[in-house]
């Protein structure tokens, strides 16, 4: 048996006096498509930001390969990893977030060209070079000289897809990420996403997208009130819901 590459146990987050996850339990394989979904508020985007130490979890344990993305643990406690010890260990985890926070004076290939330089410290020459397979891989190829500004939201998602790709993740994580862009764009962003999947990349994807989770998800994760009200494959959780809360939310959603 091959350990979970992702594994969260009694996992908690509190803002203020309202707490967000109440205590999640999950595990992701190696290879494994994973859609979260739910109404909002429901702790989806949080759990999701909480893997690569973006939000600081209040309780339980989560890790990546192994290891705690901020944490280290000693005699059963967990201490907080110094900012540069946390970025490490987060190079190793894509994150594609709902905005694309592309760089505006960059062009599509500098965006991804400049953390395989900054961080993992390629040439110059041999970032460009893999910057361009990855653009071409996502249709990009004619627009790498573009800045952010003259292309569309759907273009701009899918240079943050290759950005983050150009770290060489284990693990990539989507943050509903065809949410801000115009309905005829979607489906630019879903089919790099659906080949990622073919692909073989472990990916966690918090989505409104039905058809997207049930052609693509190895397993649907559908959350209400940070917890994991159900799970299992899309044809069991979106297609026979057992719980009325899914059944009520798949009802609203389409």
């Amino acid at each position: 048996m091959t350990a979970p590459l992702v594994e969260a146990r009694g996992v908690r987050k509190t803002f203020g006096h309202n707490e967000v996850l109440q205590g999640i339990d999950l595990q992701v394989d190696v290879g494994e498509v994973v859609c979260l979904i739910g109404p909002s508020g429901s702790g989806k985007s949080t759990f999701l930001r909480c893997i690569n130490h973006l939000e600081r979890i209040d309780g339980g344990t989560l890790t990546v390969d192994g290891e705690h993305v901020g944490y280290r643990m000693h005699d059963d406690k967990l201490y907080e990893l110094r900012e540069d010890e946390v970025a490490e260990r987060r190079a190793k985890i894509g994150m594609v977030f709902q905005r694309f926070n592309l760089f505006g004076h960059m062009t599509a290939e500098r965006n991804v060209m400049e953390a395989p330089m900054s961080v993992l410290g390629l040439s110059k020459e041999q970032a460009r070079r893999e910057a361009r397979e990855l653009l071409t891989r996502v249709g990009l190829a004619e627009r790498m000289h573009a800045y952010p500004h003259e292309l569309s939201g759907g273009q701009q998602q899918r240079v943050a897809i290759a950005r983050a790709l150009a770290m060489k993740p284990q693990l990539m994580l989507f943050d509903e990420p065809t949410s801000a862009l115009d309905p005829e764009l979607v489906g630019e962003v879903l089919d790099v996403m659906r080949e990622l999947a073919r692909e073989g990349m472990t990916m966690i994807v918090v989505t409104h997208e039905m058809s997207f989770a049930r052609d693509v998800a190895d397993r649907v994760i559908f959350m209400d009130g940070g917890v994991v009200v159900e799970q299992g494959p899309a044809a069991d959780v979106i297609g026979a819901p057992r719980h009325a809360r899914t059944r009520e939310f798949l009802g609203k959603v389409g």
